[in-house]
């Protein structure tokens, strides 16, 4: 029977859903640990990204330190803070980690969608009277959502990719069954444990995509 097979009678396998080490809880650590980190990544570069691109200024730069980021593999940095005292806080290297994994293409995409906002467009909402804030909320911010819509999306499909590694640190999360795969010279369940993360990735981007459409400002004054 081949490998393609034997994972898939694994993953039919009820055994290996069930208990503390069963896919099942193992799937639940996974999107706990990959949801705080993509929520915390949005809490910081949203925001810096959306006020450099309203106001104009300082937006390369910050873009330029956030993708330093990229240039270190997140592995690196988790094994760095295995030798900190964080090595004793449970997910909070791993949270981190993939934070500094995940700002970069928020950044980057929220600032580059502001930025791409026409300027004639600008002008024409001042010349109505339009505040700052209107400015921003009523025009700037409905033209760059697209662009925000696609950096959470690919800063989400990479934080869940990448949160395996928190089982090369003893950690949860669906890395462990890879890694008991590897221990125990199963090649049929490390072949599922990545199945799982990469149909987690497919299901989450598809669950993204269809709330972009559901809530996109362009698409709801197109209905009104």
């Amino acid at each position: 029977m081949g490998v393609i097979a034997e994972a898939w009678t694994w993953l039919t396998t009820g055994a290996n859903w069930s208990g503390d080490g069963g896919a099942a809880h193992r799937l639940a650590e996974h999107l706990y640990v990959s949801g705080i980190a993509l929520a915390v990544a949005c809490l910081i570069a949203l925001p810096v990204a959306l006020y450099l691109g309203h106001v104009g200024k300082g937006g390369g730069l910050a873009v330029n330190l956030s993708n330093v980021g990229r240039a270190v593999p997140v592995f690196a940095v988790l094994a760095l803070f295995m030798m900190t005292p964080l090595r004793n806080s449970g997910y909070l290297p791993t949270v981190i980690a993939l934070v500094l994994f995940a700002v970069p293409p928020l950044l980057t995409n929220a600032y580059v969608g502001m930025t791409e906002v026409d300027r004639s467009v600008r002008e024409a909402a001042r010349g109505m009277g339009m505040s700052g804030t209107q400015l921003f909320v009523r025009v700037e911010l409905p033209l760059a959502y697209p662009m925000i819509m696609t950096g959470l999306r690919s800063a989400a499909v990479q934080v869940i990719a990448t949160a395996s590694i928190a089982a090369m640190v003893g950690l949860g999360g669906l890395g462990r069954i890879i890694t008991a795969g590897f221990n125990t010279y199963d090649t049929a369940q490390v072949f599922a444990g990545a199945v799982l993360v990469a149909l987690l990735a497919l299901v989450v981007e598809g669950v993204l995509v269809a709330l972009d459409r559901l809530l996109s400002p362009l698409r709801r004054r197109r209905t009104v």
